[in-house]
């Protein structure tokens, strides 16, 4: 039976922090999650069990040793040698596959024009093709539709090796995993269940963090209370000492005035005493305190004061579809009220994306009434919406920032950088327009660049916000929770559906 066993790893690169220290898995035959924040080291783990990384510490061993692991990066580059033999395989294996992922071998001629979630195929194909025991997926969701994900869902939970898949895309962990690795702040923790069942449970576990917490931050305030009354009684007795030394004759020695002293002093060691063990016990207080992470709660007094739209009728769109010169629907009509939360849903290729623009470009809305976020933010746009933060009123600029700070980012580090990364630009621009009270959201692609807990935080922030939304996505999980309505665009029609 194969398995992979990593004990006591730990790994840097060159002299930095260590990005995991003293890691041990043992994983046997599977699928596991691997999740966590971008660049919290999850694609890392993954070249360390490869062997393209060696770790500082530590050791890696697969059972059986050979043949190595198969990896999927994130990105598909040229045909290769194996995804040529996938395509000319004639054995039982490779035409399974073959009929699984829907792959016909005639399209490699045309591999250049392919999507991404067409080669995505291929690449995990001929992996599966190679039979290998240990095979590890980087992002395979990446820019696949729904049909895609289900039949590559599918054809992976027929994999009887070990299996572990990095993933941002809730649905699919859910449907294909069976425990889940979480990465975070160098910490890698092995938990039983989907995605679903893992969250529950290191959610009870932060829970009880946040009692601790509470409790520990009562016993500060008592123990600091506690510090300054014990100074300020020993402070008292000192000026009361010395009162009587200077009220008492220079040569009274006698035995009673030696006692006194003798009682003072006792009781000055005595106070000591006991304000430097609860000093320590503060300070042991302020140690566990310092190193709890609160998070940045989202909910609806982010948008108190929200100024709902004042007509009832925000958008409208009537007439055909076209990417260019191709007609991709000869009418559609649509329509976006002031209370309507819209999936935008349909295959790849549909119109979603022209859709959107065409509400976006008739609009008669001001531009502080609508956001429209398109699914890639060139970098001229992301300059422009960087300046316009950094000039906002204070009042206006805070309320932004505190969403961008809910969203997961530094508000520090986004208004000291001059180039955000694209999931730090795409926070910023859907918190603009939440921030400055827009009466309607139209977001393509809402959740790309972003990792998981940052599609978590966005979901709940939409969920609070109380204007209208039109959104395009993939992650079923996401719309469901953030929409109540459905638009269907396929073959030409567009069909709502509540």
């Amino acid at each position: 039976m194969p398995s992979i066993h990593l004990k006591q790893v730990s790994f840097r690169y060159t002299s930095a922090a260590d990005v995991f220290d003293d890691v041990s898995l043992d994983l046997g035959p599977g699928w596991v999650g691997v999740v966590g924040a971008n660049g919290s080291g999850k694609s890392t783990l993954l070249r360390i069990i490869t062997g393209d990384l060696v770790p500082t510490a530590g050791g890696v061993r697969a059972i059986p040793a050979a043949p190595g692991p198969v990896l999927c990066p994130q990105e598909v580059g040229e045909v290769d040698g194996a995804v040529r033999a996938l395509a000319d395989a004639i054995d039982g294996v490779g035409r399974r596959i073959l009929g699984e992922l829907k792959l016909r071998p005639e399209d490699l001629d045309r591999w250049e024009s392919m999507s991404p979630g067409e080669r995505k195929r291929w690449q995990i194909g001929a992996a599966l093709a190679k039979e290998p025991e240990l095979l590890l997926l980087d992002e395979p969701t990446n820019h696949l539709d729904s049909e895609a994900r289900s039949i590559l869902a599918n054809a992976l939970s027929r994999y009887r090796g070990v299996g572990m898949v990095v993933s941002h895309d809730r649905s699919f962990l859910n449907e294909l995993t069976t425990k889940t690795i979480r990465v975070e702040h160098g910490h890698v923790e092995l938990w039983n269940g989907n995605y679903e069942t893992a969250r529950a449970a290191w959610e009870a576990v932060e829970q009880g963090r946040l009692a601790a917490y509470g409790e520990a931050k009562a016993e500060q305030r008592k123990l600091r209370r506690r510090v300054a009354d014990q100074r300020r009684v020993t402070e008292a007795k000192r000026a009361k000492h010395k009162r009587q030394l200077r009220q008492a004759a220079p040569k009274d020695h006698d035995a009673r005035s030696m006692e006194a002293k003798g009682r003072h002093q006792a009781g000055e060691t005595t106070a000591a005493r006991q304000l430097r063990t609860t000093k320590s016990a503060a300070d042991r207080v302020a140690v566990e305190l310092g190193g709890f992470e609160m998070r940045r709660e989202i909910g609806r007094s982010l948008f108190f004061g929200f100024e709902p739209a004042r007509r009832r009728l925000l958008l409208t769109y009537e007439g055909p579809l076209r990417a260019g010169p191709h007609l991709i629907a000869a009418t559609v009509a649509a329509t976006v009220e002031r209370d309507d939360r819209i999936w935008l849903r349909g295959p790849n290729g549909a119109g979603k994306t022209t859709l959107l623009s065409a509400l976006a470009a008739t609009s008669s809305l001001t531009e502080d009434q609508l956001l429209y976020l398109p699914q890639e933010l060139t970098r001229a746009s992301v300059e422009r919406i960087l300046n316009e933060l950094k000039a906002m009123p204070s009042d206006e600029k805070g309320r932004v920032l505190n969403l961008v700070a809910a969203l997961g980012v530094d508000p520090d580090r986004l208004l000291a950088t001059e180039r955000p990364s694209p999931g730090e630009a795409r926070k910023l621009t859907m918190a603009l327009g939440m921030g400055r009270g827009a009466w309607c959201l139209l977001l393509d692609e809402p959740t790309n660049h972003l990792d998981l807990p940052s599609i978590e935080r966005l979901e709940e922030a939409i969920v609070g916000y109380p204007g209208a939304v039109v959104l395009v996505t993939h992650d079923g999980e996401f719309a469901t929770a953030t929409t109540t309505a459905t638009w269907l665009l396929e073959g030409g029609k567009l069909v709502s559906r509540e």
